[in-house]
Order: C-alpha cells, then sequence, then structure tokens
C-alpha cells in the first residue's frame, strides 16, 4: 500500500515474522516516504511494535526484505546496521531512560557514542533538545523526579540529540492523561513541521493518530486492512476498523495514569 510517489525512505516488501506458532506478520509490503508522518493503528498486542523493530533492524524477518533509502538493510550485521540508525530516532513505549543518569546524561548518551564533539558543545546541544520539548533547565534531574509526560519528553529530546531523519515513535501516548498526551501530539506535528522529520507512529491511540498523521493504516492479523488518510479512516466503511475507531471500540484503548 503507497500514498506517495517518489522513492520511498523505507521500504519493507512481504515481510513476515513469526514467534513459534504465533503469526504476527504476513507478507507485508509498505512504502513510508519523506516529510510524512505515518500512523499504523491496531489493537495491542497485534504486531505494531514488531514492525517498527524491522524498519531499523531491531528484528529480522523470517521472510522478505526491508530497505532504507533503497539499501537493503534487514541483512546487515550490527556493525554496519551503526550508520543506518543514527539517521534514526527511537522513542520507546515506556520512555527507557537510565535511572541512574541525569537527564542531561540521557540526552548526551546517543551523541557521546556516535560523535567527537567537545564536552562544551554536548551540553550546549543537550540544553537545546531539552528546550525543543519545553523542559529548559532540567539537565541534573533524575528521571525518578519527573512526571511521566516529563520523562516522555525527555525521552524525546534524547530521539532527537543526532537530529535524525526518521523518528520512530512506540505508543508515544500510552501512560499519560489526555492533557499531556496533547504535549507529545504536539511535538510531533512539530518535529514534522519545523525539522522536515519523517516519522512513523505505532499507536493504539486512535485521537492520537487523527491528530498526528497524514497517513493512517490498521494492522489486522498480520496485515493492513486500511491506507488513507484521516479523514478516509473516519469515513471507513470496514466493520473491523469502524469498531475501532469507534468510542466503545476505544474503550479498551488508551491508559490514562500517570502524568
Amino acid at each position: 500500500m503507497d500514498q506517495t510517489n517518489g522513492e520511498p525512505v523505507i521500504e519493507l516488501r512481504g515481510v513476515s515474522k513469526s514467534f513459534g506458532t504465533l503469526h504476527v506478520l504476513d507478507a507485508v509490503n509498505l512504502k513510508l516516504h519523506a516529510d510524512q508522518t505515518t500512523v499504523i493503528i491496531g489493537e495491542s498486542g497485534i504486531g505494531k511494535s514488531v514492525l517498527l523493530r524491522h524498519t531499523i533492524g531491531l528484528l529480522k524477518p523470517d521472510e522478505g526484505e526491508v530497505y532504507f533509502h533503497g539499501q537493503r538493510i534487514d541483512t546487515l550485521g550490527e556493525r554496519e546496521l551503526v550508520d543506518v540508525r543514527r539517521r534514526f530516532g527511537f522513542l520507546f513505549q515506556m520512555g527507557a531512560l537510565f535511572d541512574s543518569m541525569t537527564i542531561g546524561q540521557n540526552i548526551a548518551f546517543p551523541l557521546l557514542e556516535h560523535t567527537n564533539y567537545a564536552a562544551t558543545r554536548i551540553r550546549q546541544l543537550v540544553a537545546e533538545k531539552l528546550a525543543l520539548v519545553g523542559l529548559e533547565g532540567l539537565e541534573d534531574r533524575k528521571p525518578a523526579q519527573l512526571s511521566g509526560g516529563q520523562r516522555k519528553r525527555v525521552a524525546l529530546a534524547r530521539a532527537i540529540a543526532l537530529d535524525p531523519e526518521v523518528i520512530l515513535y512506540d505508543e508515544p501516548t500510552t501512560g499519560l492523561d489526555p492533557i499531556r498526551a496533547e504535549g507529545i501530539n504536539d511535538l510531533i506535528v512539530k518535529f514534522k513541521r519545523e525539522r522536515g522529520v519523517t516519522g512513523v507512529v505505532v499507536t493504539h491511540d486512535i485521537h492520537s493518530a487523527y491528530v498526528v498523521a497524514d497517513r493512517i493504516l490498521m494492522l489486522h492479523a498480520g496485515r493492513f486492512i486500511i491506507d488513507g488518510s484521516p479523514q478516509q479512516i473516519r469515513a471507513a466503511s470496514d466493520p473491523r476498523v469502524r469498531q475501532f475507531v469507534s468510542p466503545s471500540g476505544q474503550a479498551q484503548g488508551k491508559v490514562t495514569t500517570n502524568g
């Protein structure tokens, strides 16, 4: 399924993945294009995060091929994948911050791993990224001192530390109350608008999908069953889509716990 002409940034060709007897992806084809935010929706546990991890080589397909700017990456080794992954930012579902590090150290981590910048330059970049997510001056705090929404924003600041071309968002609003979830949605839109980031979001939060997406696909039983704009998803007649996007279908959806 494809909504845009031109060479894709990321392409999955016939990707299948199983874990034992559980078949998660079934010959999935997908092209993701520059300067778009593509959202993949579906119920929890349906395989959205599995698909996301294939795009960056964290998982290898059982069958099929994965490409980044026309280069096949699913056959690359870990050392060869380093240069590819530097062009990605990844917001993990639970943030995945290092609790023993300060906020500044968390954001500096990819800069220390992948650049030769001087300490003064790294401090400057950390401050800039924190400002982008609205958390100026929190460099010396620990993750445990922050709210859930603040931790997600710190994780976003770390995800953009290397100014990535693509950001992968894994359930970015899970665990947040509606106000803080809107803050994360606003940042996703901002990164695309102001920094030209190509975004790939997996979520079961249909409200978030409508807010941030240029294009929405729904994964069901290992395959995409719809591919369209937010307006087309709202108007879909497929009962599987209707059930998911309806208020009653979303009752099992977003968790709204800590802020």
